[in-house]
């Protein structure tokens, strides 16, 4: 999100912004939750490779 709202002139700019969001988010991190398991993810890795590998793209 702070991407898409930013305009940044040069690398710099966009690493600082990044930097300090991470600080940000840290600040109050939380672990993350997988709802999901491995094989699953993978499988839907592998279903939208198979999909954008086509002819038609």
């Amino acid at each position: 999100r702070c991407l898409e709202r930013g305009v940044f002139c040069s690398l710099d700019d966009l690493k600082t912004a990044l930097e300090d969001w991470i600080k940000v988010w840290n600040s109050n991190a939380k672990p993350f939750k997988w709802t999901k398991t491995a094989d699953q993810i993978i499988d839907r890795i592998c279903r939208y490779c198979s999909r954008i590998s086509g002819p038609a793209h």
